[in-house]
């Protein structure tokens, strides 16, 4: 396992490269920089400013330069934030961004799966029919569409929860952006637990275990549950990465000062060292999430198993 594991962090290396390398070169190609702004500076300022930064230097250059810093662990000072390094931004938003996504895919677990499974069982009911049709409309409603609805209805005209702001993450400032960020995870994790599901309870083992008398709820419990778990866990990998690296849109629309956030700042800024270092953090954390779900599946799945 050990083996399988420092294999699978060294093939990534390469593919993080590959996405730092693309992202680097695009900030540089978008229009703009990060010194444009509606007030001009003069051109020595200016000159000044792109020679602080090595802005000034050869685009391969300016490459190597960061590729140096990154593998000392460097992300470099942010353009736009003064006195702030990008690290010491992405370690106050990703706390912020941690705690609303876990709590939003714990939510989804919570609901998800237990409506999965009733629908599977309750297969071509009334009741299978409603939650999925109440799963298709999590999905093809947009949170950009759900969030500000809901910040109108409960934060505006009934004034139960506040309509924004963090305010060091008090429970009544959690709660909508929570639920609005967990809402469309519900409805996959729904539709995939209940697919899953109805595919397990058909399976040869699944009738053996009918036949030796157990109950239906032991039947599910003790044999269908933790197969019908295996392509949840498997959208978990990627789904938890970005729910917890911050939702760009529930974290703009609630004033939430988390990873997202800053993303979009200082994509507006080409605020180049922001956004790069919010790449890399994403897309390391893609991979951590992704080899975490390769190691749960051999735990639940006993045929499942990584040779060294």
């Amino acid at each position: 396992m050990l083996s399988y594991t420092l294999k699978r962090l060294a093939f990534a290396v390469p593919t993080l490269l590959v996405v730092i390398t693309i992202s680097f070169f695009l900030m540089r190609a978008a229009p703009g920089g990060p010194f444009d702004g509606e007030r001009q500076l003069p051109p020595e300022i200016e000159a000044n400013l792109k020679a602080a930064y090595h802005l000034d230097e050869p685009l391969p250059m300016q490459y190597l330069r960061y590729m140096g810093n990154l593998a000392q662990g460097d992300f470099g000072p942010s353009f736009k934030y003064k006195d702030f390094s990008v690290t010491e931004l992405i370690m106050q938003g990703f706390p912020v961004s941690l705690e609303i996504g876990g709590l939003a895919i714990g939510l989804a677990l919570l609901i998800g799966l237990p409506l999965g499974v009733i629908a599977a069982l309750k297969r071509n009911s009334t009741i299978d029919y409603l939650v999925m049709s109440l799963a298709l409309g999590g999905i093809a409603v947009p949170n950009f569409v759900i969030a500000p609805i809901m910040a109108l209805v409960f934060g505006v005209l009934l004034g139960w929860l506040p309509a924004g702001g963090w305010n060091g993450g008090a429970l009544p400032n959690l709660v909508l952006p929570v639920i609005a960020l967990s809402i469309q995870q519900i409805a996959y994790i729904a539709r995939m637990m209940r697919a899953s599901m109805i595919e397990t309870m058909g399976s040869h083992f699944i009738r053996t275990a009918r036949a030796k008398g157990l109950s239906e709820v032991q039947v599910v419990l003790r044999h269908a549950l933790r197969p019908s778990l295996l392509p949840v866990v498997s959208y978990l990998g990627p789904a938890i990465a970005a729910i917890v690296t911050g939702s760009v849109v529930i974290e703009q629309i609630f004033g939430i000062p988390g990873i997202g956030r800053y993303f979009v700042q200082g994509a507006l800024n080409r605020d180049y060292t922001l956004v790069m270092g919010t790449v890399v953090f994403y897309g390391a954390l893609i991979v951590l999430m992704n080899l975490l779900v390769d190691l749960l599946y051999s735990a639940l799945d006993p045929q499942i198993r990584y040779n060294d």
